[in-house]
C-alpha cells in the first residue's frame, strides 16, 4: 500500500470516528433534553403554604403566630373528632385534608 493511500485511509477513519463520536454525544444530548425534568417539591408547596398563610393568619399581618398557629389547629383537630371523644382515630385522621372553605370565622380563602 502506497504512502498517500495509507494517509487517505488513516484520515477517512478518523472523519469516520469524529462523526460517529458526534452522533453518540448528540444522541445523548437530545435524550437528556427529551426527558423531563421532574417537578420542584418546594415549588409544589408555594400555593399550599400561601393558603394555609391565609387560613391562619388572623391579624393579616403576613405571618402565623404561635396563638394563630395553635387556634387554627385546635379548630381543624375539633373539626375531625366526629364523636367528640377528645382523640384522634385513624379513621378521623384518614378525613384529615385541609380545606380551603373552613367553617372558620377567619377563613377567606376560596369564598
Amino acid at each position: 500500500m502506497s504512502k498517500r493511500r495509507r494517509i487517505v485511509l488513516v484520515v477517512v477513519l478518523v472523519v469516520a470516528a469524529l462523526f460517529s463520536i458526534g452522533a453518540i454525544v448528540g444522541t445523548t444530548f437530545a435524550q437528556k433534553a427529551a426527558v423531563p425534568k421532574p417537578p420542584n417539591k418546594l415549588e409544589l408547596g408555594q400555593d399550599d403554604v400561601k393558603e394555609l398563610l391565609l387560613l391562619m393568619d388572623t391579624d393579616k399581618n403576613g405571618r402565623i403566630s404561635k396563638q394563630e398557629f395553635m387556634k387554627f389547629m385546635e379548630a381543624e383537630f375539633d373539626r375531625l373528632d366526629k364523636d367528640k371523644s377528645g382523640e384522634l382515630d385513624a379513621k378521623e385522621l384518614t378525613q384529615s385534608t385541609l380545606r380551603a372553605n373552613h367553617p372558620y370565622p377567619f377563613a377567606t380563602v376560596g369564598k
